[in-house]
């Protein structure tokens, strides 16, 4: 097994940088084209999720984890902010704590749709912690988008 841990300040700029970095990370798993670019979307929301609605813009660390085993990506993205009051109702398509602020609610519907496993951990003050895989080659329907 292979492991990888960052840790980023909450600004914008830093989700493209994660994104990439944890894209480097899984390239020795093989992806196609599809798969990276789905767990680049996935990684993406999860981060940038941390920065609008964990630290509510305002500046916190957000933390990184990758695992590469076998043809499995495991990526956790975890916060210390805010947390999450009702993680159910969050789930939920369209879902938004910010409906003013141009926000579809479809962040962990994205994630969950684009990678292999998917769950959330919060509690409210305390942060929340995305733990997200993707097996490379498992799902070989979602490569045709």
């Amino acid at each position: 097994m292979n492991r990888m841990k960052l840790e980023i300040l909450s600004r914008s700029e830093n989700e493209v940088f994660v994104r990439n970095v944890v894209a480097a990370f899984a390239l020795p798993l093989g992806p196609t084209l599809s798969e990276l670019s789905d767990v680049k979307t996935a990684v993406s929301e999860a981060v940038t999720n941390c920065i609008v609605h964990g630290y509510g813009g305002g500046e916190g660390l957000i933390t990184v984890v990758c695992e590469a085993e076998g043809d499995t990506l495991k990526v956790t993205v975890s916060d210390s902010g805010r947390g999450i009051e009702d993680v159910e109702q969050a789930l939920a398509p369209f879902f938004t704590t910010q409906p003013g602020e141009e926000r579809s609610g479809m962040g962990f519907t994205i994630m969950q749709t684009f990678m292999t496993t998917f769950s959330v951990s919060s509690a409210p003050g305390k942060g929340t912690t995305v733990t997200m895989s993707k097996q490379f080659g498992a799902r070989a329907d979602t490569d045709a988008r």
